[in-house]
């Protein structure tokens, strides 16, 4: 982890601490100690946690980064308890706003001494005064609070665990099939790649962007974190990620656009001033890279690998590379003469199948399919004896509009079986600038790592000057769905920078379709 992180991070939870300090000194007078203790990170709560007659082991839990900014509230709220505050109004305050909470407690009970020393008589229950743990153990809690308390704990502990160790997600489409099925629930390890700290901690636990019902955002900007990850390693070829997607930053808030149709891409297609005039398309959304819409894809190149797509199949650095084992692809299946496949008789072979029509009727001849298969299907399905021929189905069409990097140029007309070469960007690697590559890593450049560059009469400007190269300050990644010719992947949007990367597939934990998938689960991704 680099000291600048652990500093962001100890940075926060000193000013947590720290903060409050002001009412805290006049309390810890109240309580018999010196006010000068309340001044000093750490060590104040030490002294809140003695006199409240807590365990002081809770404060060495306050250095573990970021853990530790749950703990501070915690401590908070049992030294609101020995000054005779138990609401969940006063706990929630000092809690979440204990900044303003203590002083204004201090207050309260400096008035409190004032008015009874004049004969005003206060509620024993209400009075703001210090009681110490003697009075706190005599409270008993209702038991309503009992159950308020233990969900709060529980959303907590779920919150931890979710950012930091693993995270559930369901499969909503067929990009990753065979490998991945539609309503196959997985965990994915946050561990794997290292956890990565949110932009957003302002944000309703459980929810990812919209909220339920009001759909509105979940989150808040008004605390943002640059881009944090404790002991980050990179992921290897083959790996299944879930990431943030790329172009997802900005949307169209409505159904059907969203991710599947990016701003980005409406302007692309539309032009901006059409996008912008047109009330249908409001309103546009600019999420954090933290809230994002999450996929799910294979990552196939890393940096500094040279891509490259020919008839269907990868090449890594001129190697060809083999299919994931589950992976499948359309085939044009040509069966005999009088044979007709249907998916009860697919699927009796052991062959998963979504989907099968007829694709052609070649002159009167035998009927031809278009079937998505694995290679071991394929093999099955040949050894039927009903099949004249399988052939790969592939996709050859050119089109600047649909696939990355959306130019004209002649050495970019690519298509979904027929693309590249493209070499993936690699942390501290720099690459010589051409009108070609251009279109390439500008949005790289530009968005991903912060930059003002755009190219002028031939020429290349970033952040206001000349330049005729650029060194990449964050490592990049090629995904690519297991269904090559059925997903959005990056042919259609481009590299995946490693503050988008959240977790690597693990384990399928549940999986559903008319009934469970019972031999999918428990089953580990690969």
């Amino acid at each position: 982890m680099p000291i600048y992180h652990l500093f962001v991070v100890y940075l926060i939870g000193t000013l947590l601490v720290l903060l409050p300090a002001f009412g805290l000194s006049k309390l810890f007078v109240k309580a018999g100690r010196p006010a000068s203790q309340a001044w000093i990170p750490f060590y104040n709560t030490w002294v809140m946690q003695d006199i409240a007659g807590r365990p002081k082991h809770w404060v060495f839990w306050q250095l573990i980064p970021v853990v530790g900014w749950f703990i501070t509230p915690g401590i908070f709220i049992e030294f609101a308890k020995v000054f005779n505050r138990f609401s969940l109004r006063d706990h929630t305050m000092a809690s979440l706003f204990g900044f303003a909470y203590f002083p204004w407690l201090a207050n309260k009970v400096e008035e409190a001494e004032t008015e009874q020393s004049k004969g005003k008589k206060y509620s024993k229950d209400h009075i703001p005064r210090f009681i110490g743990p003697e009075g706190v153990l005599r409270h008993k809690k209702p038991s309503w609070r009992e159950w308020v308390d233990a969900a709060i704990f529980a959303v907590v502990a779920a919150t931890l665990i979710r950012t930091f160790v693993f995270e559930a997600y369901v499969i909503p489409s067929g990009s990753m099939e065979k490998t991945l099925l539609v309503q196959d629930f997985l965990f994915v390890s946050k561990l794997s790649y290292g956890p990565r700290i949110p932009n957003t901690p302002l944000s309703v636990p459980f929810v990812h962007n919209y909220l339920p019902v009001t759909n509105g955002k979940s989150y808040s900007t008004l605390i943002q974190l640059p881009y944090i990850r404790w002991f980050a390693t990179s992921p290897k070829r083959g790996d299944v990620v879930v990431f943030n997607f790329p172009e997802g930053d900005t949307v169209v808030h409505k159904t059907g656009l969203e991710s599947l149709h990016p701003y980005s891409e409406l302007v692309r297609v539309m032009g901006r001033s059409a996008v912008e005039a047109n009330p249908e398309l409001k309103p546009v959304v600019v999420h954090p890279v933290d809230k994002t819409d999450n996929y799910i894809k294979r990552c196939v190149a890393v940096g500094g690998d040279k891509l490259e797509i020919r008839n269907g199949v990868l090449f890594l650095n001129d190697v060809q590379q083999p299919f994931p084992p589950f992976s499948d692809r359309h085939y044009n299946v040509t069966v005999k003469a009088g044979i007709t496949l249907t998916k009860d008789y697919l699927t009796d072979l052991g062959i998963l199948i979504n989907e099968t029509e007829e694709s052609s009727d070649l002159g009167g001849g035998p009927p031809t399919y278009l079937i998505n298969l694995t290679e071991n299907e394929k093999a099955i399905l040949m050894k039927t004896g009903l099949v004249e021929k399988i052939e790969p189905y592939l996709n050859l069409s050119p089109d600047p509009n649909a696939y990355f990097p959306f130019d004209t140029l002649a050495a970019h007309r690519w298509a979904v079986d027929n693309y590249g070469p493209v070499i993936v960007p690699k942390k501290g690697d720099a690459v010589t600038l051409t009108a070609e590559n251009y279109s390439i890593y500008q949005r790289a450049i530009r968005v991903y790592e912060h930059n003002e560059f755009y190219m002028k009469d031939g020429k290349f400007i970033l952040n206001g000057q000349p330049v005729t190269s650029y060194t990449f300050k964050m490592e990049y990644y090629w995904m690519m769905g297991d269904n090559r010719q059925g997903s959005q992947d990056s042919r259609f949007w481009g590299f995946v920078p490693e503050d988008r990367i959240v977790g690597k597939a693990w384990m399928i934990w549940f999986s559903y379709d008319k009934g469970p998938r019972w031999k999918r689960l428990f089953n580990i991704v690969k």
